[in-house]
């Protein structure tokens, strides 16, 4: 018999309990073990029958047990003292609160998912699990941001295996009511709401869901509320699910729909308005248009002022290394849902249309671009590794023509991860009695670590994940289809004193899940060798319209279904943070094999790291950076070779040189007492070197300094009676419209003659052209510096020339000096851009003006 409606009964607790449930609905317990241990005490049995979820634990456990626990004093004291403890870490001052007025008040992070924990599933992989570090983090330095995000009611789907290997997804419901959510309600107790506006007159409601992440509130638009028809009622149903325009409407309401939750949760709390914007990729991007809509409508402001103040206080993050990850809608279906009757007054849909316009060379004019829209809209962008601001500066350098791609104005902020959350218990509290009992989470102290405790631990960690996989393994084939008479091996698959690698991660191509298998008799003899055997434990999930991902896990599968192997190799279905906590704390070492440089940053390193795992991995994200050849291993990456199957199993050789060379007998060398001290030494370097690096507190640190202060002093500067956004505005305007008369006209150079020596000073009058402009409209510039065979500066030094002279009709001279600083061939030439002290970058405009001819020294060496 089925149920036609479901929901969940949440318990009420007796007075002396009540504390018990403020606990519950902060997250915060999801990375403080002292609250755990408190849910656990609740009721051992019931904690562990619901998968350590306390809202569970509190509607499962017998009445009798909670009345019993009223009157136990010594669970009393206890409950008091978590209580109290989270009452002063949400109020007392923290690092945030120690830099003065120069920070913003309240900042606004949107990302489409937020992994939080696992008994919130609102995530599909690393952009959640990030957005969800960095709300984290942020609750533990007292930043004042709020996130913003969108509730599915189907979550991300839960993955199975078919009997033949291939990918299966269910989509259980997801009842908030069972979840540490509250609803945001009006004075009035009505369910606070907000309203997107669709083609043909419909709308599109949402009710906010508020999950409490320590400090940190969480809102959540909801789209399943009766004023919605069925289709707009499906809006928030799955996270990545749907067509093209479901896609669109998710993005309208998360942009769209965020804004205006902000505002409406700001009345209701009485918080502060945010100053910034954070946009965590481009699936939010139409936050920017609500803003400018706001300013248009509600303050008077033109579109191009407005747009001045929005782009001030926004930060953009990209987090895609490939154009096919990037959401690109078409131009008629954009017009269609932001244009006609659906058109916001003062925002004309052709303004709309140019943000999102892929209108450089190479892009298709047919389509609107959410990244590219969210680099226009922002001033300050940036990607998550120093390598993937590189690629990502090469990738949107169409949107800045005439410059060098290392002067695209993309910046980086390397990821980072939470420790409490992804530091095992066991490994955090050696950390802490190392340390005096400080746990400083930074591991300062990992020269210290006792050697044999350090090893003992991971062999505990270890042996948790072999447990832990050899349930997950016989659930999985119990599901396919194999009956119990046929798994008694499973008991003895894997081994807890096994060089242990894990490779966890989702499954598109150029992550590469099988390059393992390039060379299967080779790969056997490392799972089987009798003497110095491996065990690789893999899991991920495929985009439910990625069939071949599928494939590729398919083919996974099917070699660790091998009766001769399936002991030393598994794949582990549905991945997800319960899975991730054993696997990343108990593998000895970290697979990560992606085609570089297509990973952006690659997280899932970063948190083995910090419990002792080592890195194996393609010079790529993160480990590009931090690599150091002694925390790890680099594979050797094949980046010129053409020929992509050529180039997989040269990387797949390397792979396997490196196992059985340099990982099996470092981890299997042990000395007199049994300790492989190689390793362990290996261990201590790791968490030394990369402890504090990997940190999510050290990403916040560099958000915050490099792109959150600087935003809101911008965004402060213009929005003072918003003369400032006008003037900015009508600057570019002028800018923009002079700009085809600037030119360089002239160039000369003296001081150096045929016999340039180190130390001389070079003299420069440039005589440039500039129309409408006035010299303090620009920055004239000399670039110089060491020049290749083909006369192209390398790294040139640049030095702003001052203007000395002005003639008729808009000709100008300007003039300055360059101190000859170094040997070697030598060359300079001359540019003119824009200058405002409201630029975040020279390259903003996009605008610069260079010579028909650019002149140069070379005259040979300088000595």
């Amino acid at each position: 018999m089925r149920a036609i409606r479901r929901f969940t009964v949440r318990p009420v607790l007796p007075e002396p309990l009540s504390p018990l449930g403020d606990l519950v609905m902060n997250l915060r317990w999801s990375w403080d073990p002292a609250t755990q241990d408190l849910f656990e005490a609740v009721d051992p049995e019931t904690w562990e029958r619901v998968g350590h979820d306390p809202v569970r634990l509190l509607g499962e456990v017998p009445s009798e047990r909670l009345a019993a626990l009223t009157s136990d004093p010594a669970f009393g004291d206890r409950l008091r003292e978590a209580a109290d403890d989270l009452g002063q870490y949400l109020t007392g001052d923290r690092w945030y609160q120690g830099l003065g007025a120069d920070v913003p008040k309240q900042i606004a992070y949107f990302s489409p998912e937020f992994g939080i924990s696992a008994v919130l599933p609102q995530y599909s992989g690393g952009l959640g699990i990030l957005a969800g570090d960095h709300l984290k983090a942020a609750s533990d330095l007292g930043v004042p941001l709020v996130g913003v995000g969108l509730m599915y009611r189907h979550g991300y789907f839960v993955q199975s295996l078919s009997a033949e290997g291939w990918q299966q997804e269910r989509y259980p419901l997801v009842d908030p009511d069972g979840l540490p959510l509250q609803l945001l309600r009006e004075s009035s107790g009505k369910a606070a709401r907000v309203t997107v506006g669709l083609p043909d007159g419909r709308t599109l409601n949402a009710q906010i869901w508020v999950a409490q992440v320590g400090r940190i509130p969480l809102l959540l638009l909801d789209s399943g509320v009766e004023e919605n028809a069925p289709l707009e009622r499906d809006v928030t149903d799955r996270l990545y699910g749907g067509g093209t325009e479901h896609r669109l409407l998710q993005e309208m309401l998360l942009g769209i729909g965020g804004v205006r939750a902000l505002r409406v949760y700001a009345r209701i709390q009485g918080t502060p308005a945010p100053e910034v914007f954070h946009t965590n990729e481009g699936h939010a991007g139409f936050l920017g248009l609500e803003r400018i809509r706001e300013y248009v409508e509600d303050r008077g402001l033109d579109f191009s002022s407005a747009l001045e103040i929005t782009r001030a206080g926004t930060v953009f993050t990209t987090h895609t290394p490939v154009p096919a990850g990037i959401d690109r809608f078409g131009r008629d279906l954009i017009e269609q849902h932001l244009g006609g009757d659906n058109a916001a007054e003062g925002v004309p849909i052709d303004r709309v249309l140019a943000l999102g316009a892929e209108d450089y060379e190479g892009g298709d004019p047919g389509v609107f671009n959410m990244a590219v829209m969210g680099l226009r809209l922002a001033q300050r962008a940036n990607g998550v590794s120093k390598l993937h601001g590189e690629v990502s500066r090469g990738m949107f350098s169409g949107l800045w023509p005439g410059f060098d791609v290392t002067e695209v104005p993309i910046a980086s902020v390397t990821n980072g991860v939470h420790a409490p959350t992804w530091v095992a218990r066991e490994m955090g509290e050696l950390e802490a009695r190392t340390n005096g009992n400080d746990v400083s989470g930074d591991w300062d102290v990992a020269d210290q670590l006792p050697e044999n405790e350090l090893w003992h631990i991971k062999g505990l960690l270890r042996a948790q994940l072999v447990a832990v996989a050899r349930r997950r393994l016989r659930e999985s084939w119990l599901a396919r289809g194999a009956s119990e008479a046929e798994l008694g091996w499973i008991d003895s698959a894997l081994d807890p004193n096994v060089l242990t690698i894990g490779f966890a991660r989702r499954v598109p191509s150029y992550k590469r899940l099988t390059l393992m298998l390039g060379d299967i008799p080779r790969l056997k003899a490392l799972l089987l060798s009798s003497e110095r055997p491996i065990q690789i434990l893999i899991a991920g999930k495929s985009h439910p319209a990625d069939d071949g991902g599928k494939k590729l896990i398919q083919e996974i599968v099917r070699f660790c279904d091998d009766p001769e192997v399936r002991h030393r190799i598994v794949f582990l279905p549905d991945y997800d943070m319960g899975l991730a906590h054993p696997l990343v704390a108990g593998c000895d070492v970290w697979l990560n094999n992606p085609l570089r440089p297509y990973e952006a940053c690659g997280t899932s390193g970063m948190k083995a790291a910090l419990n002792g795992g080592l890195n194996l991995s393609i010079r790529d994200g993160w480990w590009d950076e931090w690599f150091d050849g002694e925390n790890g291993w680099a594979i050797p990456s094949a980046d010129g070779v053409q020929d992509a199957d050529r180039r997989d199993v040269l990387e797949a050789n390397a792979l396997y040189d490196l196992i059985e060379g340099q990982v099996v007998p470092r981890f299997y060398d042990r000395d007199a007492d049994g300790l492989p001290r190689r390793w362990v030494e290996m261990m201590r370097h790791t968490l030394g070197s990369l402890g504090p690096k990997v940190l999510a507190s050290r990403m916040l640190h560099d958000y915050v300094r490099k792109l959150y202060a600087p935003s809101a002093l911008a965004s402060r500067a213009l929005n003072d009676s918003y003369d400032g956004a006008r003037a900015l505005a009508g600057w570019k305007a002028r800018v923009r419209e002079a700009w085809p008369s600037v030119r360089v006209d002239h160039v000369e150079s003296s001081g150096v003659d045929d016999h340039a020596e180190l130390g001389m000073t070079v003299s420069f009058r440039a005589f440039v052209s500039l129309g409408a402009l006035t010299p303090a409209d620009v920055d004239v510039q000399v670039l110089h510096g060491r020049v290749d065979e083909a006369d192209t500066l390398r790294d040139p030094a640049v030095v702003s020339l001052e203007p000395a002279e002005t003639y008729e009709a808009g000709r100008c001279r300007f003039e300055g000096d360059v101190k000859l600083d170094r040997t070697g061939p030598f060359g300079y030439t001359i540019r003119i851009l824009p200058k405002n002290a409201q630029l975040a970058s020279s390259a903003e405009l996009g605008l610069v003006s260079w010579p028909a001819e650019t002149p140069g020294i070379t005259n040979g060496d300088l000595r």
